[in-house]
C-alpha cells in the first residue's frame, strides 16, 4: 500500500528509557519545533506521517523493548500509515551495524551524539542558539537538565560508556542560560542529571564544580527547586552538602546508587568503594543534611553473588533504612568486564532475591 502524503510533516518522537534519553528528545523536538514543523512526543494523536524512535539499549529488557517498539512502527509504515521511521538513542548506537541487517526497513539510523544528522532528514540546520528552547515532555512546572554526557566509570557491568562515551561536561554558562530560559517558560523545579553528577568539572575545569554551578543555579530569581539525581559515592565532593544546607531552593534530595553492599561484589563490580567507606558516607551525609531523602539503587544476581552476599545486602539496607530503593536484576552485557565472568545466578533466581531484598526496604 502506497504510504499517504501529508502536505506538512507531522513527527512523533517515541522515548524509551532515562530522563537523559528524554532530555535529548526534548532538545530535537525543540529544533523541529523552531523550523515550524509540527512534532508531538508521543501523542495519541494519529495523524503524524514520520515517527523518531529514541532506543534504551541499557539492559535486556530495555533492548527487547526498544527493538518491539521499532517493529511495531515498521509495521505501520508497511501498512502506509507513516512515511518515514528513524530510529536514534543507545541501542542504535551499540548495534547499529546489526539492526540494519535486520530491520532493514528503517529509513535511517544515528548515533547517541548525530542530532545535526537527524535534523538534516527535514532539511533542517542545528541550532545552539536555541539552548532551553526545548519541547517538554515532563509537566510544564518541572524539567529535567543534563549537566553532562557520558561516564569515565569502568563499572564491571556497565555498557552505558560504550554507548554514551567519556564524560563531557557542558559549561556553567551554558547551564545558567538554559535554566533561565526554562525559568522564563514557567519550570518552578529542574532535576540536574547526568551519569555522574559528582564528576562534573573535572575534565572542563579540572576541578568537582557542581558546588559552583549549584550556586549560580540557586540564584536564579523564579526556580524554586533544584534536584539532584545519580551522584557516585565514591570521592563524593561533601562541599556539595553546604550549598544544600546553606540554599533554600536546593532539595534535601540525593539520588547515589550503590550497586550492593557486600565487598566482595562491590570489588567485582569495580564500585572502588567498601561497605564500611558507604557506611561513613551516609553518615556524614545524614549528619550534614538532617532529614534528607536519600534513594539508591541495587542490583542483585552479579556473577558470583551468593546467598551470603545477599543477605549481606538486606541487613545493610535494614541498618541504613533509605527512602527510596530500586533493584535491577544483573543483565550479563556484552563488551562490559564482566561479560567475562559467568552468568552463575538464574534468571528466575536473581528476580527471586530482587523480591527479597525489595521486602526489606
Amino acid at each position: 500500500m502506497k504510504a499517504r502524503t501529508l502536505k506538512k510533516d507531522k513527527v512523533n518522537i517515541i522515548t524509551l528509557g532515562c530522563s537523559k534519553n528524554m532530555v535529548d528528545s526534548e532538545i530535537l523536538s525543540g529544533q523541529l519545533q523552531a523550523a515550524e514543523i509540527d512534532v508531538v512526543h508521543e501523542s495519541n494523536r494519529r495523524d503524524h506521517n514520520i515517527v523518531v524512535v529514541n532506543t534504551c539499549g541499557f539492559i535486556d529488557k530495555a533492548k527487547e523493548e526498544s527493538v518491539n517498539t521499532i517493529l511495531e512502527q515498521v509495521n505501520l509504515k508497511q501498512k502506509g500509515k507513516l512515511d518515514k521511521v528513524y530510529v536514534t538513542g543507545c541501542l542504535s548506537q551499540r548495534y547499529r551495524d546489526d539492526l540494519e541487517q535486520s530491520i532493514p526497513e528503517v529509513d535511517a539510523w544515528f548515533g547517541t551524539m548525530e542530532l545535526p544528522l537527524i535534523l538534516k532528514k527535514f532539511e533542517v540546520d542545528y541550532k545552539a542558539e536555541l539552548i532551553g528552547e526545548r519541547l517538554l515532555a515532563t509537566p510544564q512546572h518541572y524539567a529535567y537538565m543534563k549537566i553532562a554526557e557520558g561516564c569515565n566509570r569502568t563499572c564491571a557491568f556497565c555498557a552505558i560508556p560504550l554507548m554514551r562515551g567519556n564524560h563531557v561536561s557542558r559549561s556553567i554558562e551554558d547551564l545558567v542560560r538554559e535554566a533561565e530560559t526554562l525559568v522564563k517558560r514557567g519550570v518552578k523545579e529542574i532535576m540536574l542529571i547526568a551519569q555522574e553528577l559528582t564528576y562534573y568539572g573535572l575534565d572542563l575545569y579540572k576541578r568537582r564544580a557542581l558546588p559552583d554551578l549549584l550556586r549560580r543555579l540557586s540564584d536564579i530569581k523564579g526556580l524554586e527547586w533544584i534536584r539532584l539525581h545519580y551522584a557516585y559515592p565514591h570521592k563524593f565532593p561533601m562541599e556539595i552538602l553546604e550549598v544544600m544546607k546553606e540554599r533554600e531552593n536546593i532539595c534535601n534530595y540525593l539520588d547515589m546508587p550503590l550497586q550492593h553492599a557486600a565487598d566482595n561484589m562491590l570489588k567485582a563490580m569495580r564500585r572502588q568503594i567498601t561497605r564500611a567507606e558507604m557506611e561513613d558516607l551516609i553518615v556524614s551525609i545524614r549528619e550534614t543534611v538532617p532529614g534528607i531523602c536519600l534513594r539508591t539503587t541495587l542490583i542483585t544476581g552479579f556473577p558470583g553473588e551468593t546467598l551470603d552476599d545477599v543477605e549481606e545486602l538486606k541487613g545493610f539496607l535494614e541498618r541504613q533504612r533509605f527512602d527510596r530503593v530500586g533493584i535491577f536484576t544483573y543483565s550479563h552485557e556484552e563488551n562490559t568486564s564482566a561479560y567475562g565472568l559467568e552468568d552463575s545466578v538464574p534468571a528466575d533466581e536473581k528476580q527471586r532475591r530482587a523480591e527479597d531484598i525489595m521486602a526489606v526496604q
